[in-house]
């Protein structure tokens, strides 16, 4: 069985996209579709077994939703500075730094915990 998960991410432009990942291979696209379609073109052959998972972006136990907010108004602050011309202060900046690598740790968290769940 081929297995699949597709995860929101937030791209460099501040908006999300979505990335799709099935063992060592990647993908990206702006809707699940595309994500979906650029990973199965990857594929030589694809088992006539395929479980696609889509990730929500709800809060968890991995990321919460205090993080999330913080991460969503940081996010809004650095569109506007990136508008104006201007940058975050360097706090403010290494906060969002530090957001967006729990974010991408906790989907890595939440991948093995579905890979956990699968198995049983």
């Amino acid at each position: 069985m081929t297995k699949v998960a597709i995860l929101p991410i937030s791209t460099e432009r501040g908006v999300f996209a979505y990335q799709g990942v099935a063992g060592d291979k990647r993908s990206q696209g702006d809707t699940i579709g595309q994500a979906l379609d650029a990973l199965t073109q990857q594929f030589p052959e694809i088992d006539s077994s395929l479980l696609v998972v889509v990730q929500n972006q709800r809060p968890d136990r991995f990321f919460t939703a205090p993080q999330q907010a913080r991460l969503s108004y940081l996010m809004d602050q650095w569109k506007s500075a990136r508008a104006a011309g201007t940058i975050l202060l360097p706090e403010e900046q290494a906060e969002l730094e530090s957001l967006t690598e729990s974010e991408l740790y906790a989907s890595g968290q939440r991948a093995g915990a579905m890979a956990d769940e699968l198995r049983q």
